[in-house]
């Protein structure tokens, strides 16, 4: 089962990068039919050229309407090789995600436990969150599709950082993460990462789509072009975020409940505890930021993305520089 769980995350990272392909296929022919306007016939001016006019004019108006169908013909083909390349993508988006779930599904029944054991699992549990809950707001708004491109390159590059750099064959749970709290924490902590992996993504998107939308045609404004509106990116990110964040905040409060089962004290500013309140504080900011009018909307979205660089802190960094009770990266 560990072999097969490997095997089949190997190949759900390259679903996810053929889907981030096609994607930026669909990214780069657009899937907006081209108008093309017939420039209006000349007029011939002068009663004494007769018939000969009228020929020329002819064969003006035929050639011009020959180019105008034939820039339509041309611009159709090209829309529906893009919508193709769309619906390829979520599909193999969907594929991907699919492989994802059966890789953790047998990582766990390898382990007889849940899969959340090491910094490893923690990166696959979560990025399966983000890919799965992507699929659903894409159900809910197909006009969206195009950030899937995105979407996908982030998970391409976690579980290719997973398997090359935090993969751990796999060892029973220590002492510690023998309970229920088990459970009830690591699977609401891993739920709210997920989402908020996700909310950053149109977060980005909608800082370069703001600025394109403001004139701005330098890098990295133009990746924005053929973007969805802004608005609709502003919102889907406080959608998420508002969604995600009283799970991450129950995530915190039931850690502190095994804290205090665990270790006899709910609170120890361990480095893990400190980063988790550092990102809670953050993400509460955003919030409070968003519901403010008078907060610009570019603050806002910057809040978002610095909240998730947080969550990456204590991903990451706390595992990998800092020691301390939550010392489980396996690395």
């Amino acid at each position: 089962m560990s072999a097969l769980s490997d095997q089949v995350v190997s190949i759900a990272t390259m679903v996810y990068l053929l889907a981030m392909i096609s994607h930026a296929v669909e990214y780069a022919l657009g899937n907006a039919r081209a108008k093309v306007v017939a420039a209006p016939a000349r007029e011939l001016v002068g009663a004494a050229v007769g018939g000969g006019a009228t020929g020329v004019t002819g064969s003006v108006g035929g050639a011009g309407s020959a180019a105008v169908t034939a820039a339509q013909t041309g611009a159709e083909r090209t829309a529906r090789r893009a919508e193709l390349a769309g619906r390829i993508a979520v599909v193999m988006t969907a594929l991907g995600a699919a492989l994802h779930l059966v890789g953790l599904v047998t990582r766990g029944l390898a382990a007889d436990r849940m899969p959340w054991g090491n910094m490893y699992e923690f990166v696959l549990t979560v990025s399966f969150i983000g890919a799965a809950a992507w699929l659903v707001v894409l159900v809910k708004m197909p006009s969206l599709r195009r950030l899937g491109l995105f979407l996908n390159l982030v998970m391409a590059l976690l579980l290719a950082t997973a398997e090359l750099v935090l993969y751990t064959p796999i060892v029973p749970l220590v002492p510690a993460l023998n309970s229920y709290w088990f459970i009830v924490h690591v699977s609401t902590i891993v739920f709210a990462s997920g989402l908020f992996l996700l909310g950053v993504v149109p977060a980005m998107a909608y800082l370069m789509r703001a600025g394109y939308e403001q004139g701005k045609r330098s890098f990295p404004y133009t990746l924005a072009k053929r973007l969805p509106a802004a608005a609709g990116l502003e919102r889907l990110t406080f959608v998420l975020h508002a969604f995600s964040f009283p799970v991450f905040t129950f995530a915190v409060i039931a850690g502190a409940i095994w804290a205090e089962a665990a270790w006899g004290r709910p609170w120890g500013w361990d480095p893990k505890e400190t980063w988790a309140f550092i990102s809670w504080v953050v993400y509460a900011g955003y919030l409070h930021a968003r519901a403010t009018p008078s907060v610009k909307r570019n603050v806002t979205a910057w809040l978002a993305i610095l909240g998730f660089l947080t969550v990456l802190m204590n991903l990451f960094g706390v595992n990998i520089f800092f020691e301390g009770l939550h010392s489980y990266g396996g690395l």
